[in-house]
């Protein structure tokens, strides 16, 4: 994807792929810090493709230094391969976890948003949601008057719109050169 030549900041979905290698967070974070850039959300997981890891940066900025940061994310001999997408490209969610005290409306809630219980005690409900960042920072504000003892989300995680993911299609590429070059070495 080649991003507008755009001075304003929105945000960007990067998504990076490497095998599981160990400091390598550390060194893609200091790309980030180096650039001053804050990295809104952050999450690490095995990808579709065995061995190769997949890293989901949300980050908020001019769409020329994103470009900048992911090129030289890509110079990192670990990484594979590096993309960058604007949020209506990619499915993104995040998982919330709230721990609030026991009461006649939190189960009403429950109800209405159909939200996971993971843990019910004397004193509290644990329960879980799943959604857009909006959505569960929505629920936390619906739940603050009835007591929210402990509240965590995770970052977002995100697929790809198209039906393959782009790292299919690099490595393919990949291949296809290798065995060219083999070709052309015999």
């Amino acid at each position: 994807m080649v991003l507008q030549n755009n001075k304003e900041k929105k945000e960007f979905v990067i998504t990076v792929f490497s095998e599981n290698k160990v400091g390598l967070l550390g060194q893609i974070t200091s790309i980030f810090t180096y650039h001053d850039v804050n990295i809104e959300s952050l999450t690490t997981s095995e990808s579709a493709i065995a061995g190769i890891h997949k890293f989901t940066i949300v980050v908020c900025e001019n769409p020329d230094k994103v470009e900048r940061m992911v090129k030289q994310v890509e110079k990192r001999v670990d990484i594979l391969k590096a993309f960058v997408y604007e949020p209506e490209d990619v499915v993104m969610q995040e998982i919330a976890l709230y721990k609030v005290a026991l009461h006649k409306n939190v189960e009403q809630l429950v109800r209405q948003y159909q939200l996971r219980i993971l843990e019910i005690s004397d004193d509290y409900i644990v329960i879980e949601k799943t959604g857009h960042k909006n959505e569960t920072a929505a629920l936390f504000e619906e739940l603050k008057p009835y007591g929210v003892y402990q509240f965590v989300r995770s970052g977002q995680i995100a697929v790809v719109k198209s039906r393959r993911e782009l790292l299919d299609e690099y490595l393919q590429q990949m291949n296809e050169l290798k065995a060219k070059l083999e070709a052309n070495n015999k």
